[in-house]
């Protein structure tokens, strides 16, 4: 099937709002762990996610941070404006370098309450840096199809803006978390592991992964690695065409060393586990770059939504399409690749690298639940079933599960 032609009523499952994790445990490998292999399901905790796991697997995991993309300003009238800071604009080449920008910076954002602020107008805020106040303004420039360009202005420039957003901004907790960002937020709604700032949403799969649970994994020798995607709020996007030719997938940042690609490379023949959907969409994108270098589009290293359905024709093996990306790379003398990315893994698609899956249940009728039917096909519902029958919390902050993506055809490596 043309995954165009999908129908995201068919992706429809019953949620009770009970059921949506509003808080996250107080120890994070003490989550539920649903473990999908051969169409059985069993259940654990991710304290014991070793022993779920062959010895020869290698985990792949997302080491973006989430900034404090929420910024609150106040009108002289009193009315309040919400900022919701979603990526750096155009005219800078990755999130990194707009992040280091001081003094001032442009960046596309979504706006509440954007019809009570006149154009032209400068809202102002105050916040505090040690002993000093400083001086926040957020000056509207110009109107997109979906989001707004705006120039924040600072008056110590020797802050960067990712300085000013600890400062002046709050942790942007998912839409259908009900309630406003607490102290606690600030720690639990990041991985243990994060390290380059730029989403604004979290890798939330990595959120069960604590100090004990990496040191378990290494003592087994299971081998890890890291990847950025810096997640988009487009995460949250619903779906609201009938099919998926009508949907327009977000583009996310990926920043990959070089040094990561050759680890992959060099494990082919283990089990590639990417540590949620980001780290899944990240790794297959690799692969059709390769792909797309290799007949002869070296211009736009974007990845668009279909595209690896169009390029299926020019089908190359994981290890050559990850070794033109590096040779590539070489050629380039470049030690990351900074990319952006747009795949879309819906049914019909098959992983060329990936042999499982660790991931939280995610909505019905969203993106993310369309990749999930990708990996295990319709037993997505007996999961999801289960997960549900079984006291399992969903979203953000809830419980997770260990997919073996198709297993009536692959077996994992012993």
């Amino acid at each position: 099937m043309n995954p165009q032609n999908l129908s995201i009523h068919d992706f429809f499952y019953d949620l009770p709002e009970d059921r949506i994790a509003e808080y996250p445990l107080s120890d994070r490998d003490a989550s539920k762990l649903l473990i999908y292999y051969n169409g059985k399901i069993i259940e654990d905790v991710y304290k014991n996610l070793d022993h779920h796991l062959p010895l020869n697997s290698f985990l792949i995991f997302n080491d973006t941070k989430v900034i404090e993309a929420r910024i609150l300003f106040q009108k002289p009238s009193g009315g309040i404006i919400e900022i919701f800071c979603l990526e750096p604009h155009e005219q800078y080449p990755d999130i990194t370098t707009g992040m280091m920008q001081k003094g001032n910076v442009l960046w596309q954002c979504m706006i509440g309450g954007a019809s009570k602020w006149k154009h032209g107008q400068v809202l102002e805020k105050k916040i505090k840096s040690g002993n000093k106040e400083i001086s926040l303004l957020a000056k509207y420039v110009e109107k997109k199809t979906d989001s707004f360009v705006i120039e924040f202005c600072w008056s110590d420039d020797q802050l960067s803006f990712a300085e000013v957003l600890h400062l002046a901004g709050a942790t942007p907790l998912p839409p259908y978390i009900k309630r406003e960002p607490e102290k606690s937020d600030i720690e639990r709604y990041q991985t243990i592991y994060a390290n380059h700032e730029g989403s604004v949403a979290a890798p939330t799969a990595g959120f069960h992964f604590s100090n004990d649970l990496l040191k378990r994994l290494n003592a087994k020798k299971i081998q890890t690695d890291f990847i950025t995607l810096h997640v988009g709020a487009g995460t949250f996007k619903p779906v609201k065409s009938e099919t998926m030719e009508g949907h327009e997938m977000h583009a996310e940042f990926i920043r990959v060393s070089k040094k990561a690609i050759e680890n992959i490379l060099h494990h082919l023949s283990a089990n590639i586990i990417p540590v949620g959907t980001t780290s899944l969409r990240t790794i297959e994108s690799i692969y059709w770059l390769g792909v797309k270098l290799r007949s002869g589009k070296e211009n736009n290293l974007i990845i668009t939504q279909w595209e690896p359905y169009e390029l299926e024709k020019y089908s190359l093996s994981p290890n050559e399409s990850l070794q033109t990306v590096v040779d590539f790379m070489t050629r380039k003398k470049w030690e990351y690749l900074n990319i952006k990315t747009q795949i879309l893994i819906a049914p019909a698609y098959k992983t060329k690298i990936a042999k499982a899956l660790i991931t939280n249940f995610h909505q019905p009728q969203s993106t993310l639940l369309l990749l999930v039917a990708a990996l295990i096909g319709n037993d997505w519902r007996k999961v999801y079933a289960y997960a549900l029958k079984n006291n399992f919390r969903f979203l953000s902050y809830g419980d997770g599960c260990l997919l073996w993506i198709n297993q009536s055809k692959q077996e994992p490596v012993k």
